[in-house]
């Protein structure tokens, strides 16, 4: 039976499995890295202990506050299709489902099939009734009264073109940025390099941009980062590290490498897995503007707390995260700023069809 307190209870157990336990079923984390070749123990684990430190008992109390949550389960069929991009990258749309009382129907993606399966498994331990609500499929599905997909620019595009006449969050390709003042300390430099390696820069909130002032000294960031090395040695990143240098080299590109990293002045944002793009600017406002042009492909802009561009960019609507924190959203850090569970918990209750 669904009560929203019985489940708010059973998510503080939850975290508390995320945190203490969940790293000790190492069958079901060498399935997830067979099925999946970014997936890593390392990475796998960076996730799972991110969740269950967003599931403290006052982390889930700020979270929910907000809310009014049904006195009974709905008739509303909602389906989730969740990205494999990173382990349990979708988790956060099967818990606002859930939570919400509608019938969760969750379509994961062939990368990451196994995690979310586990968990919501371990949930259902703690709250039977998450057992009854949660479906999987592993086909097509169809009835849906309401859509949350996340993918890349083409199945988003197909996502709209299918469930474009329900109610619907449709999330496309995003990427996030930094901006360094020149005062960052070594500290915060080797947490910036958090925000740019794990999970091998393949998250929206991985930083894939670096703004500069013009005569800082990348050296300064190369000296902090030499920790992360050992992504050479990952066949699927070395792979993508040697075809783009070997391009860019034959096109006379002007490159910094340190043997893992390539680094290229360019005005794009989203740079290719093992390369980073840099921009220099000259002053505060001018990179203001061009940031807030590009509010609509940016996940989250990290810097220091005390650089002079973050008041107004968050004035402006853009995200903004302290260095190191983008791979550690809080629970009501919601993605593309979109409030996914005030849109659940708004949907109409009446069935209707895909």
């Amino acid at each position: 039976m669904y009560d929203s307190n019985t489940l708010l209870s059973s998510l503080v157990q939850l975290g508390q499995w995320f945190r203490d336990e969940a790293h000790l079923d190492e069958k079901v984390q060498r399935t997830a890295l067979a099925q999946n070749g970014w997936f890593t123990e390392a990475s796998v684990q960076r996730s799972l202990q991110s969740h269950g430190r967003a599931l403290s008992e006052r982390g889930i109390e700020i979270w929910t506050k907000p809310y009014d949550f049904p006195q009974t389960q709905t008739n509303v069929d909602v389906g989730l299709i969740l990205a494999g991009n990173l382990p349990l990258v979708g988790w956060h749309d099967v818990m606002c489902a859930v939570l919400s009382g509608h019938k969760v129907h969750v379509k994961t993606s062939q990368d990451d099939a196994v995690l979310p399966r586990w968990v919501v498994a371990k949930w259902a331990e703690f709250d039977p009734y998450v057992g009854e609500a949660v479906v999987f499929h592993d086909g097509l599905m169809q009835n849906m009264d309401a859509v949350i997909a996340t993918g890349g620019a083409n199945a988003s595009r197909y996502f709209q073109a299918y469930f474009g006449k329900l109610p619907h969050v449709i999330r496309g390709p995003r990427t996030s940025v930094a901006v360094l003042d020149g005062l960052e300390t070594d500290v915060q430099l080797d947490e910036l390099g958090e925000d740019i390696f794990a999970h091998f820069g393949m998250g929206c909130r991985s930083v894939t941009k670096v703004w500069l002032p013009k005569e800082f000294d990348l050296d300064r960031c190369f000296a902090q980062w030499v920790r992360w090395g050992h992504l050479a040695q990952h066949s699927k990143y070395a792979n993508n590290y040697d075809y783009h240098k070997a391009v860019w080299l034959l096109n006379k590109e002007d490159v910094i490498e340190n043997g893992f990293l390539l680094v290229k002045e360019d005005d794009k944002l989203v740079s290719p897995i093992g390369t980073l793009y840099i921009e220099r600017y000259e002053d505060a406002p001018t990179l203001q503007s061009k940031l807030v042009a590009r509010a609509g492909d940016i996940q989250v802009v990290t810097m220091r707390n005390e650089n002079v561009c973050r008041a107004p960019l968050e004035a402006a609507g853009l995200r903004v995260a302290s260095f190191g924190d983008n791979q550690c959203p809080a629970l009501h850090d919601y993605a593309d700023g979109i409030d996914t569970m005030s849109f659940l918990l708004t949907l109409p209750q009446m069935p209707g069809e895909a």
